[in-house]
């Protein structure tokens, strides 16, 4: 269902500071890229709550009835400590350390990432590119900006010419900044003495001979700078103006200030036509910070691991509880707050199994839609999630009047209050239904009992083939057989 086309949905752009309504630039189509990990150690929860916002996003999209194409990049190479031009590339020091190959601090964190974002119930993204995947994109686009006479190359290092830009086009407009305040990269570093300003920034890096991760390009060889393979990449897949371009707060300069000014260089234009950007998790009113002990990793919340919890909650609950805070807000993660959301995410959860039972009347004395457009004008004023929340609760409070007798509802508007519930609560919201995965693994048992049947009558009349067939196909599903005296036993991988 086109439902966009009976909704006016409006986005705060990061670069007018606006809410603006939304008009994607093909009528029915949606372009979103966002900035994903540089996968050199464990997904924090901050990342997490990122990636959630924009999760969300993607699901109310889909569900106006957009077709979207939600590109999430992995940061494989390119990204030096402590966010700057010179020193060491982040995986390759992972790698020295721990003595592997950086393809394989690469797949580890990877499938970390992954398997994080799974236990939180994220919907994949469309594509998932690597910036080793596109060297050669990266190196045609730095091609382009030195024929365009913004970038210059020095001693096999290529840099951004950031004053020669600004001249004809406004470097910083998206963070507020003033090229004169603007310090990006005036630390005293090996390589700064390349630059012809302080504020210019690396397309292309010389490898020095420790530099593990290098390959050729026409400057010699090196690695392609950070902020190069996301503009890369998001044209490649998107086009050269695309509609929303999304990433943590912290990435608005100089990541994305930097994007722009590449796209620009190259085309002439603006790269996207609204920036949106989602705020920092605390915890406990602090940043959280490895080095000072105040951080908590997501797995610690559902297996009760951390010391600033007082039990173990469920990804469930945990994303309940950040859908809580507006995406652009800072939201402090505490155990009070946390404990309070799963009260809030039980109530929920009860008046969704009581809405099935409701029993209609010949009159309904609830206006069920109007309560139902105000769910969706909460979505539609810039994802407004607590605001949506809310009339989720209200929805709920209607339920139970309904069941206590208190009010009634016909058979259209139980339907419609109870399809509305679960659509923004599992299919928006994205809380996973965990009654029908309970339903769905319960039927799984069933189908594997069946078959365990069917295995022992087969060798039971010496068709062993069959038997064996049907172990191991089973076996190639995940799911392994277990014979012993008591019979057969499976588990599934």
């Amino acid at each position: 269902m086109q439902l966009y086309k009976n909704h006016t949905l409006k986005i705060y752009n990061s670069l007018s500071g606006e809410k603006e309504l939304f008009k994607p630039v093909h009528p029915g189509n949606v372009g979103m890229y966002v900035c994903g990990p540089t996968v050199y150690s464990n997904v924090h929860l901050g990342n997490v709550r990122t990636f959630m916002s924009f999760d969300m996003i993607f699901r109310y999209l889909l569900h106006l009835g957009y077709k979207v194409r939600y590109v999430r990049n992995i940061t494989d190479v390119g990204h030096i400590v402590d966010d700057v031009d010179d020193g060491e590339d982040k995986i390759a020091k992972k790698a020295r350390v721990e003595q592997l190959e950086p393809m394989e601090i690469v797949q580890r964190y990877t499938v970390d990432f992954h398997d994080v974002l799974n236990q939180f119930n994220f919907l994949p993204p469309s594509i998932e590119p690597t910036a080793t995947g596109h060297i050669i994109e990266q190196i045609e686009i730095v091609k382009q900006i030195i024929d365009k006479g913004f970038a210059y190359e020095t001693n096999g290092s290529v840099y951004f010419d950031v004053v020669k830009f600004n001249e004809t086009n406004h470097y910083g407009k998206l963070s507020g900044r003033n090229i004169d305040e603007m310090l990006a990269n005036t630390r005293d570093t090996d390589g700064q003495s390349d630059k012809k300003n302080p504020q210019d920034f690396a397309l292309w890096k010389k490898a020095e001979p420790e530099h593990i991760m290098r390959w050729p390009s026409p400057w010699g060889i090196g690695f392609p700078g950070w902020h190069l393979e996301c503009t890369a990449m998001s044209t490649k897949y998107l086009g050269e103006t695309f509609d929303i371009h999304g990433g943590g707060m912290d990435l608005k300069f100089p990541h994305h200030e930097c994007e722009i000014a590449q796209n620009e260089a190259c085309t002439g234009h603006s790269p996207v036509n609204y920036w949106m950007h989602a705020n920092m998790l605390t915890l406990n009113g602090k940043k959280m910070s490895k080095s000072t002990g105040n951080n908590i990793l997501p797995d610690e919340i559902y297996n009760g691991g951390s010391p600033f919890l007082s039990k173990a909650f469920s990804p469930n609950v945990a994303r309940f509880f950040m859908m809580q805070a507006h995406y652009r807000s800072i939201l402090d993660f505490t155990n009070d707050g946390i404990v309070a959301a799963e009260k809030g995410f039980n109530r929920l959860m009860e008046g969704l199994d009581i809405v099935k039972e409701l029993q209609a009347k010949p009159v309904s004395t609830l206006d069920i839609a109007t309560w139902k457009q105000q769910c969706y004008d909460a979505m539609n004023d810039d994802f407004n999630t607590p605001i949506l929340i809310a009339h989720l609760f209200e929805g709920i409070k209607f339920v139970n009047l309904v069941n206590d007798g208190k009010e009634s509802l016909n058979a259209e508007d139980i339907e419609t209050l109870s399809s509305t519930l679960n659509s923004f609560v599992f299919e928006i919201l994205g809380i996973r239904n965990e009654k029908l995965v309970a339903n769905n693994s319960d039927k799984l048992e069933g189908v594997v009992e069946m078959l365990i049947t069917m295995r022992l009558e087969a060798r039971a009349n010496k068709n062993f083939a069959l038997s064996d067939q049907i172990r191991d196909q089973l076996l190639a599903l995940g799911i392994q057989l277990k014979d012993g005296k008591e019979g057969t036993s499976f588990t599934i991988q």
